[in-house]
């Protein structure tokens, strides 16, 4: 039996329907009352889970306080720690002592830092570097877990995703695909950065994978579609997926930061011209698992899913 937290989310409802289709026993949980969901409540250090984990051989956890753009509370870190620290480290002893064999924890790529260096893309045994509040509780709830794990039996996965797509997708990149649906030319034609994705499909798979006992346990994997993709390639896809071809202006990068920068938008300059890479050779080597989608395959689906058509 697998307990999956976080069902409810744009991850977990598409680790769940995989779960149907594999036909693979599992208990989905929410906060609330939901037909075929384990109410829990609350989820924080309080919580009592051993309804939840009552059979359970394998927890997949996927509830958290996630990274967003405008903070509306008052101390960002403490908000993020009680609900991705404390209730995440309640539920693993718990569940340890519940004797759950694997504990599979969705961490976030923040925990290594906001941008790789040229040529050096993130490893998972870099030395973590997170930069903001969200990716500070991640780093501090894997080493809770992995002490838990040195402590009692049960083994702990963690993997570190870059940004995750698929249908169902918000903030900006549902945003990116509706821009790159119309026929506006885009000023990223020199730009020559490199972003890592991972198709929510492709994490999908993984997570299944490290569900398996006889796959590797006590591991940080970092985990990614395997292509890495300019600003400009990524949103010629996006076009191409959605029926339009995209016109690319070779606007120098420089420029395109100085305009942003006088317009108060560094940081999206940033996101958007700036290197985010991950080097999955060592996820590949341990597990021998290689994405089962292609970036194409998964940003086809995901305009797809968003019903996103040219104009």
């Amino acid at each position: 039996m697998i307990l999956v937290t976080g069902a409810t989310g744009f991850v977990g409802q598409a680790l769940c329907a995989e779960l149907s289709r594999r036909r693979m026993e599992y208990r989905p949980v929410s906060r609330g009352s939901r037909p075929g969901f384990v109410a829990i409540g609350a989820m924080d250090s309080h919580t009592d889970w051993s309804d939840a984990l009552t059979g359970v051989g394998t927890v997949i956890h996927l509830a958290a306080r996630v990274h967003v753009m405008t903070e509306s509370a008052a101390d960002p870190l403490a908000a993020f720690r009680a609900v991705n620290v404390d209730a995440t480290v309640n539920l693993a002893r718990q569940a340890a002592g519940a004797g759950v064999k694997r504990f599979i924890f969705l961490s976030s790529i923040k925990v290594n830092g906001e941008e790789a260096a040229e040529g050096k893309p993130f490893k998972a045994a870099d030395v973590p570097h997170p930069e903001d509040a969200y990716g500070r509780s991640k780093l501090e709830a894997e080493e809770a877990l992995l002490a838990i794990s040195a402590e009692t039996s049960m083994e702990v996965v963690i993997i570190r995703p870059p940004l995750v797509y698929g249908p169902g997708v918000k903030a900006n990149f549902a945003s990116l695909m509706k821009w790159a649906a119309r026929p506006f030319p885009w000023p990223f034609g020199a730009v020559r950065n490199r972003r890592s994705l991972v198709y929510v499909g492709n994490l999908v798979d993984f997570m299944l994978l490290c569900a398996n006992p006889s796959s590797v346990g006590n591991r940080i994997f970092l985990i990614s579609d395997g292509e890495d993709l300019s600003i400009g390639q990524l949103i010629a896809k996006l076009s191409l997926a959605a029926g339009r071809k995209a016109w690319m202006l070779p606007v120098p990068p420089a420029l395109l930061e100085g305009l942003a920068a006088l317009l108060g938008r560094r940081a999206a300059a940033q996101r958007l011209l700036g290197s985010l890479q991950v080097d999955i050779g060592e996820t590949r080597a341990v597990t021998g698992w290689s994405p089962p989608y292609s970036v194409e395959e998964g940003l086809a689906a995901t305009v797809a899913g968003a019903g996103t058509k040219a104009r």
